[in-house]
């Protein structure tokens, strides 16, 4: 099923929020502008797993997926970085 583009930055953060209630992951996350920049910068092809410290720095950047996730070694960067 081909699902539709979101039409506002107001659509985006709510679906944001519903996925992350029902996922019950824990942890913040942040929604892009409509423009996708932040996608486009971060080369979300192929994927890779990121976490992003408190100072806005890049605290863990893991090698290309999916062969290359480390799902150990991101979850340790999350931990760290929580506990900071």
């Amino acid at each position: 099923m081909l699902e539709r583009a979101h039409r506002s930055l107001e659509e985006r953060i709510e679906v944001g929020r519903s996925c992350m209630t029902r996922l019950s992951l824990g942890l913040p996350a942040l929604v892009d502008e409509m423009d996708d920049a932040i996608s486009e910068a971060w080369a979300a092809m192929p994927e890779r797993l990121y976490v992003v410290g408190r100072d806005g720095r890049i605290a863990y950047k893991g090698d290309l997926g999916p062969l290359g996730f480390d799902p150990d070694g991101w979850e340790r960067a999350i931990a760290a970085a929580v506990a900071s």
